[in-house]
């Protein structure tokens, strides 16, 4: 298909196109070990009007790319150590995309399994955000990168997601509202085994200890398990 055609057709907003972009696939070629993954799962993030966005406090140099015209990658960094990879939606300034949370790798297997360190089922190599990333090689050189290029190939399903087969719910880890149930924009294709595990965004240290039933010692003193200590970190995309 025309990837001016393919490039309209992301042109709406996140929650619109997720649907559609389950079971797509995206290559990436790096000249050497191309690796496709079937898409089997996505999370919409909406701009401004998403607290769980990084872009919902407006544009940054990290963010820039959201901005900009439908059809592009937006990879992050996280935790320090990892990248997560988000197509870009709706039209320039808009600030909408889908994070890429799993999929099924269905195109060099091999490299693959090397980029991911050899896990003991296939299943696992792209099913999370940032396993997805690993699996194809994607880190914050490619943030912009045209996903309808030579280096980057999406290629829509002629239909969206049977809706028989597509369900909603909560996004993983996003903390604050935007991870509540008022933001069911995870979506995935139901008894896919490439889906990934849902987690809740884990609570502050202040509200583990409020819930936590320990008993106190006389002195005030907590009894039980000591808290790890632990920093909270934000896992949202888009």
């Amino acid at each position: 298909m025309d990837p001016a055609l393919q490039r309209t057709r992301l042109a709406h907003p996140a929650i619109e196109v997720a649907p559609l972009l389950l079971g797509a696939h995206l290559t990436h070629d790096d000249g050497a070990e191309p690796v496709t993954v079937r898409i089997t799962e996505v999370e919409a993030y909406m701009g401004s009007e998403d607290p769980g966005s990084h872009a919902f406090r407006g544009q940054t140099a990290r963010n820039a790319t959201m901005f900009g015209e439908a059809g592009h990658l937006y990879v992050y960094f996280t935790y320090g150590m990892h990248y997560c990879a988000n197509v870009v939606c709706g039209w320039p300034g808009n600030a909408t995309g889908l994070l890429l949370r799993a999929g099924e790798i269905v195109g060099g297997v091999d490299a693959a399994r090397r980029r991911r360190g050899n896990p003991r089922l296939d299943r696992d190599l792209a099913r999370g955000p940032a396993r997805l990333a690993q699996a194809l090689g994607i880190d914050r050189e490619l943030d912009g990168t045209d996903v309808f290029s030579d280096r980057l190939q999406l290629t829509l399903p002629d239909h969206p997601a049977d809706p028989l087969r597509l369900q909603t719910g909560p996004r993983v880890g996003v903390s604050g509202p935007g991870g509540s149930p008022a933001y069911p924009w995870r979506y995935w294709l139901a008894g896919d085994p490439s889906v990934s595990v849902y987690r809740p965004a884990a609570k502050p240290r202040g509200a583990r200890r409020a819930a936590d039933p320990a008993r106190r010692t006389a002195s005030g003193e907590t009894s039980g398990s000591v808290h790890s200590g632990i920093k909270e970190i934000r896992t949202e995309g888009g």
